[in-house]
């Protein structure tokens, strides 16, 4: 990963034999979100089943939407977390996290 720094957590649980994963991640912003990192988050995200959210200064977005993830008006500096639950919630943090961390 870049130079960003990250801390991590992750949770299984199995009800019904179903298997569910909720992960988080913050991630350090190395420049602003605006419309282009937005954008591939918002593609990314679209591609998981996963319930998924970016949350910022007391905020909390669904990343499918890019003027949602822009309203968060995260700078670069800021710390971003990144949360999903589901089947996929491990592969969509770790995707929509290596965005942020590389966002220019």
């Amino acid at each position: 990963m870049s130079s960003s720094s990250e801390s991590s957590a992750t949770t299984t649980t199995t009800v019904n034999h179903e298997v569910t994963v909720n992960h988080e991640v913050a991630v350090i912003l190395p420049a602003h979100l605006h419309a282009r990192p937005a954008g591939q988050l918002a593609r990314a995200a679209a591609g998981y089943t996963s319930a998924i959210q970016l949350e910022y200064a007391g905020r909390t977005v669904n990343p499918t939407g890019v003027l949602s993830v822009m309203g968060l008006g995260a700078t670069a500096g800021a710390t971003v977390t990144v949360r999903a639950e589901g089947p996929d919630a491990d592969e969509a943090v770790a995707a929509l996290a290596g965005i942020l961390a590389t966002a220019e």
